[in-house]
C-alpha cells in the first residue's frame, strides 16, 4: 500500500488524531488526506472508549495479532516486531493526584513508517507533552522521532520520581540521625514504591536496548543512537533504585535499632524503680500484717518514724545505685 486513505482513520472518539507534517508540526487528519511514509499520522484512543474500541477490533489497518494487545490487560513493558511494524508496550508515572505515582500507567503504541497508533486508559503526561511540541511546530518530524521523543519524556518522568525516592530517603536518614523515627507505613510505602518502579523500569530499558538496535526502516541512525543514549540513561536511573532499595533496608535496620535502645531504656528505667522502691515495699508490707507486737503500734509518732526511715532507705538505695554507675 503506497498511502493510507484518512477515511480509514475517523474515529469519532479519539483521544488525538494528528498528522505529522515533517517539519515539526501537524493538522489534522480529514476525510480526503492521504497519508504515506513521508507525512505519518497519530491516532492516540482511549480502548476503554466504546467507537475507539470497535475500531481498533474492526480496522483492517491492524493485523489480528495486534487488536488484543492494544486494548487488552498486558502491563510489562515488551517490544514485538511484525516485519516492518512494531508492538510495544511502555510504562509511565502516573500523575493523577487521586492516585500514587508508582502505580504506572500503561501506553500501547503499533507502528509502521506510514502509521502510529497509541491507546491507553488512563491520562499518559508524555503523550500530551509532545502534542503540545507539535502545536509550537518543535515535535517530532516521523515516526522514529516521535518514537524517541515519547520515551525520551518517559523517562524524563521516571527520573524525576526516581530522584524524589532519593530526596525522601536522604529525609528519613537526616531524621534518624536526630532521632525521629518516620510515620508508621512511611517506609514500607516507600520501599514498594521503590520496588515497583524497578520491576517495570528494568524491562522499559531492555525495551529502549532492543528498539534501538533494531533495523526498523522507519528509525534511522540518529534516532537509533538516542534511542540508546535514552536506555543508558534509564539504566543510571536503575543503579539508583537499587541503591536506594539498599539504603532502605539499612534505614529499616536502624530504625529497628532505635526503637528496641528505646524499648531497653524505658524497661531499664522501670527495673531501677523496681529496685528503688523495693525495700519500700519490703517494709511496709511487713509492718501492715495486723498481728501484735509490732515495732510502734502504740506510739504516737510511730507512723511519722516509719515514713521518716523509709525515706532514708529509699535514699542510701539511690545513692548506691549511683555509685554502682546504674543510675
Amino acid at each position: 500500500m503506497d498511502f493510507i486513505e484518512g477515511k480509514e482513520l475517523q474515529v469519532e472518539d479519539a483521544v488525538y488524531s494528528l498528522q505529522l507534517d515533517g517539519k515539526g508540526g501537524s493538522h489534522p487528519i480529514e476525510f480526503d488526506t492521504k497519508i504515506d511514509c513521508h507525512a505519518p499520522c497519530w491516532l492516540h484512543l482511549d480502548y476503554a472508549h466504546t467507537q475507539s474500541e470497535q475500531w481498533i477490533r474492526s480496522t483492517p489497518l491492524l493485523p489480528d495479532t495486534v487488536r488484543d494487545a492494544m486494548a487488552g490487560e498486558s502491563q510489562r513493558p515488551r517490544v514485538t516486531r511484525l516485519g516492518d511494524a512494531a508492538i510495544i508496550t511502555l510504562r509511565s508515572i502516573n500523575f493523577d493526584q487521586k492516585n500514587r505515582p508508582d502505580q504506572l500507567v500503561t501506553i500501547r503504541v503499533y507502528m509502521t513508517d506510514k502509521l502510529i497508533i497509541s491507546t491507553r486508559h488512563r491520562k499518559v503526561y508524555a503523550i500530551d507533552e509532545v502534542l503540545t511540541d507539535l502545536k509550537s511546530n518543535t515535535g517530532p518530524l516521523n515516526a522514529g522521532d516521535w518514537l524517541v521523543q515519547i520515551c525520551d519524556a518517559l523517562t524524563d518522568h521516571a527520573s524525576e520520581f526516581i530522584e524524589e525516592l532519593h530526596d525522601r530517603i536522604i529525609d528519613m536518614e537526616d531524621n534518624l540521625l536526630e532521632q525521629t523515627i518516620p510515620e508508621r507505613g512511611e517506609m514500607a510505602l516507600l520501599r514498594k514504591q521503590l520496588i515497583v518502579i524497578r520491576r517495570y523500569m528494568a524491562p522499559q530499558r531492555d525495551v529502549f536496548s532492543r528498539i534501538a538496535s533494531e533495523r526498523y526502516p522507519w528509525m534511522g541512525d540518529d534516532e537509533r543512537r538516542r534511542m540508546q543514549d535514552i536506555a543508558d540513561r534509564l539504566g543510571r536511573g536503575l543503579d539508583d533504585l537499587d541503591a536506594s532499595i539498599a539504603r532502605t533496608a539499612i534505614l529499616a535496620d536502624e530504625i529497628t535499632s532505635l526503637m528496641a535502645d528505646s524499648l531497653n531504656r524505658r524497661t531499664y528505667t522501670m527495673s531501677l524503680l523496681a529496685m528503688l522502691f523495693l525495700p519500700m515495699t519490703f517494709l511496709t508490707g511487713l509492718f501492715g500484717v495486723n498481728l501484735g507486737g509490732i515495732p510502734g503500734n502504740s506510739s504516737p509518732l510511730g507512723f511519722t518514724i516509719f515514713c521518716v526511715l523509709l525515706l532514708l532507705l529509699v535514699g542510701a538505695v539511690a545513692w548506691w545505685l549511683k555509685r554502682s554507675n546504674w543510675l
